[in-house]
């Protein structure tokens, strides 16, 4: 494998790590603030990637995916939050639930700051490996936040977006979308395989294509 190979698959690991991380940290900060701090408990409030990892959703499907040069995604250990340790379990679960979209969006404005600066101050970078590596991470921190904050905000549960609609909505159709939780991902995994999310994707690339 040559250096070349090597610097792009870390130039987009790393901010691929990092948008998984920070989504999941956010969830456990708003947690905390509303009253739950198991997370706290268990160290999982830390921004050390270490103790988020995921061995398949953290590693090894991102790093299939980049191999195979498919669109790059995973997940972190999810954090833990005790509903009933919040101050109104359901309007709270709502906080926590968005928190993590919305630290994938502010990642996101992040990354195109500092592709806007570097682009703007016109460093000078003689080597192309270096500017390849920075151009590399900082596109991929924009698209790989926005892919993570869209796609959470699916109104699919397990996904953020199920729990915000579950706050939403009444106890008796919460019981319901509860007992959609368990098929979630295979609904999702159905949306992906018969191409019904392509409009989302396409609509994050026009955003992306924007910001970059």
């Amino acid at each position: 494998m040559s250096l070349e190979i090597v610097f792009r698959i870390i130039s987009i690991l790393i901010p691929v790590v990092f948008a998984i991380t920070v989504h999941e940290v956010a969830h456990g900060a708003v947690a905390r603030m509303l009253g739950d701090h198991t997370a706290e408990r268990q160290g999982r409030l830390t921004l050390n990637p270490i103790a988020h990892i995921d061995p398949i959703g953290t590693l090894l499907l991102p790093g299939l995916l980049l191999y195979i040069g498919g669109l790059v995604f995973g997940w972190a250990k999810p954090v833990p939050i005790n509903a009933y340790n919040l101050k109104n379990p359901k309007k709270d679960m709502l906080y926590v639930a968005i928190a993590g979209p919305i630290a994938n969006l502010l990642m996101a404005l992040l990354w195109a700051l500092i592709l806007f600066i570097l682009e703007t101050l016109e460093i000078e970078i003689t080597s192309v490996l270096v500017y390849t590596f920075l151009m590399t991470m900082t596109q991929t921190g924009i698209f790989i936040n926005l892919v993570l904050m869209f796609f959470n905000l699916l109104p699919i549960p397990p996904l953020d977006g199920g729990r915000v609609l579950r706050s939403l909505v009444n106890d008796k159709l919460s019981r319901k979308i509860d007992l959609i939780e368990p098929y979630g991902i295979f609904i999702v995994l159905g949306l992906l395989l018969m191409g019904l999310l392509e409009p989302m994707f396409n609509l994050i690339q026009t955003i992306s294509m924007f910001l970059i």
